[in-house]
């Protein structure tokens, strides 16, 4: 058993059986022996899956183009209110930020095409893990002066964008079992030098209530998440953000999809090197993440259902929900992989880049983006202006 196994084991022996909630809190976040504190980056060839910012500096380069734009829209409304002001700070919060380089690309391009933009960003950087903010500065390169807040906790009094990439997905969530008693709630106990999965009443008397809001009835033997942390970060986003977007990108289903008979045994799964060990919770006794805790990424999928219901109830209101793949292409992902430089040196590099954000099964259909605002108006972003939305 690694450390950090020995670590849950005393706790368990200490209090009793841990929920599986406060299990993958543990493994991914424990800050000197958690997954995601151990390393200041997970992603990429040499880590343990790919998100849309290892394939290259475009991801960032597109989202520029959108925050410009948002910047251009709270410019606006400011003048509209107070007809002689100008609005000259714009907060640029990356949420589940890692080391930063989405953040340094998204810099890197607004100093190369729009130096005003560039000046006005008060770039803010929330990570949970402190090797992963430890290497912020490096990872920022030129643009350290532009970062005003790097913690673990999300800044107040924001007017700008916030932006999480792949973030909701890897909060701590509640695995949820209908048996013949009733919903019981999967909890981790520790015997004979293993930990064993066990079913206990719930933790929390919102569980229910999350899923009676979404309508959920599970069949016997079905599985579930319940991601209470996802809920309370929005709430904790929305009241953080005074003026301007909250852009969230991530994979998810609407309730009826999620609780139905497709996901009957629940969406929790583990990457290590790219391939998923345990693909589900059930079955968790002899799988290998359960052992050797803090070695594997968890994750399990988005409710967005519950996800844009948090926002709107304080006062967020949904511009759009759309497929990366569409949201890319409004910023102009097709036009650049249509361009004739397609022949040039490392050009072919870049253009297989762009596809991988782009196919279909891939990151560009199994990834959706949700844009909320406050007090911006009805805006028509640019990257709503595909004439697809969602598949």
């Amino acid at each position: 058993m690694n450390s950090l196994g020995e670590l849950i084991a005393g706790r368990i022996h200490a209090n009793g059986p841990i929920s599986f909630a406060e299990f993958m809190d543990i493994s991914l976040y424990h800050p000197e022996h958690g997954y995601y504190a151990r390393a200041a980056q997970r992603t990429g060839r040499a880590g343990d899956f790919f998100t849309s910012v290892d394939v290259g500096p475009v991801f960032g380069e597109l989202l520029e183009k959108q925050f410009a734009e948002m910047r251009r829209i709270l410019q606006n409304e400011s003048r509209i209110a107070n007809p002689e002001s100008r609005l000259q700070r714009f907060d640029l919060v990356e949420a589940g930020a890692g080391n930063g380089r989405l953040s340094r690309d998204i810099l890197d391009a607004a100093q190369r095409v729009d130096s005003d933009f560039y000046e006005a960003i008060r770039l803010a950087l929330v990570e949970r893990s402190p090797a992963a903010r430890a290497a912020q500065a490096a990872a920022l390169d030129g643009h350290a002066a532009r970062l005003h807040h790097s913690s673990a906790t999300l800044p107040e009094d924001i007017h700008g964008v916030i932006f999480a990439n792949e973030l909701l997905d890897a909060l701590p969530t509640h695995a949820v079992a209908m048996t013949e008693n009733g919903l019981r709630e999967v909890f981790f106990d520790y015997r004979d030098g293993r930990f064993v999965e066990c079913l206990h009443e719930l933790t929390s008397p919102r569980i229910a209530e999350y899923l009676s809001r979404a309508g959920a009835i599970l069949g016997p033997g079905w599985r579930t998440e319940v991601n209470l942390a996802a809920e309370d970060w929005m709430i904790a986003a929305a009241r953080s953000l005074k003026q301007g977007f909250l852009i969230i990108i991530d994979y998810g289903h609407e309730e009826g999809e999620l609780y139905g008979a497709s996901h009957a045994a629940g969406t929790l799964a583990t990457f290590r090197g790219h391939v998923s060990p345990a693909a589900q919770a059930s079955g968790a006794v002899s799988a290998g993440w359960l052992q050797e805790p803090g070695t594997c990424d968890m994750t399990a999928h988005v409710d967005l259902s519950a996800v844009r219901r948090a926002a709107e109830h304080e006062g967020l209101h949904l511009i759009a929900q759309l497929d990366q793949t569409y949201f890319l292409m409004g910023l102009g992902l097709d036009e650049i992989t249509a361009s004739p430089q397609g022949f040039e040196p490392g050009a072919l590099k870049r253009r297989l880049a762009l596809k991988t954000l782009l196919l279909p099964g891939g990151l560009g259909s199994t990834h959706k983006v949700l844009i909320f605002g406050k007090d911006v108006g009805a805006p028509t972003l640019k990257c709503c202006s595909y004439r697809t939305r969602l598949t």
